[in-house]
């Protein structure tokens, strides 16, 4: 049996975006099993906690930088503490939006290796060779140009929706995916992700909220794209190293 190292999962924004991840991160790890030429069986899963906290609203926040109780960091960190607590090795947060306070988070606990989810999903795109790359996220996420600062680390550009299109995103994300109207969120997702093709040709489109793969997953309507969901990369990035290894570059 593999040793394997104690990690975390950061959830919470929105629960099921943080359980969804936990699936994925339980893929990722059955892949790393195979490639390992190992049995997947319970007893080879690394131990992993999963932190479902409620914590305000991140794109709010960053609309309105000033100190209050709509600040996430602090629930944040309260979350990340009781991980480090459980002996959590590497921690990843199932949030885009949320790594605004990456840098923060990262100080306070220099014990835990805190995965960025903008750049592990940059890196994975340039090693695939992407070429052209687009973003469907939400505004806090663009207004702190989270993978657009990811991207040009790797050599990488990025297409942003235009206006309307970023409010269709955000009625798919809010009175979508949150109230639980799928149908709604898959309708504003595709819709978009269609016209970014069309005026962008064959990008590789980052699914830059966590909420974005749930509204449309499945979709016959976006079936030819190429769509990126960096929690799939993440969950890879965390199940690597559940089993020790270190992020190729």
């Amino acid at each position: 049996m593999s040793s394997t190292n104690v990690v975390g999962i950061l959830g919470g924004m929105g629960p099921a975006a943080g359980a969804d991840f936990v699936r994925l991160f339980v893929q990722a790890c059955a892949q790393q099993l195979r490639a390992r030429g190992e049995a997947v069986r319970d007893q080879s899963f690394p131990e992993h906690w999963l932190a479902q906290v409620p914590v305000p609203d991140r794109t709010d926040a960053l609309a309105s930088p000033e100190q209050g109780a709509h600040q996430p960091l602090e629930p944040m960190l309260q979350a990340l503490g009781r991980l480090a607590a459980l002996g959590s090795r590497a921690v990843a947060i199932a949030c885009n939006t949320a790594h605004a306070w990456h840098a923060s988070l990262q100080e306070r606990f220099p014990q835990v290796e805190l995965l960025h989810m903008a750049r592990e999903t940059a890196q994975h795109l340039a090693r695939q060779g992407a070429t052209g790359v687009a973003l469907m996220a939400t505004e806090g996420t663009y207004r702190v140009r989270l993978y657009e600062q990811a991207l040009a680390e790797a050599g990488l550009g990025c297409h942003i929706p235009l206006p309307d299109e970023r409010q269709a995103i955000t009625r798919g994300i809010f009175d979508g995916v949150k109230a639980g109207n799928m149908l709604l969120a898959e309708q504003c997702f595709s819709e978009v992700a269609l016209r970014l093709a069309e005026r962008h040709g064959p990008v590789s489109i980052i699914m830059g909220c966590t909420e974005v793969p749930l509204g449309l997953q499945g979709s016959a309507a976006v079936a030819g794209l190429d769509l990126v969901d960096p929690a799939q990369v993440l969950a890879a990035a965390l199940a690597r190293r559940a089993y020790g290894a270190r992020q190729p570059h």
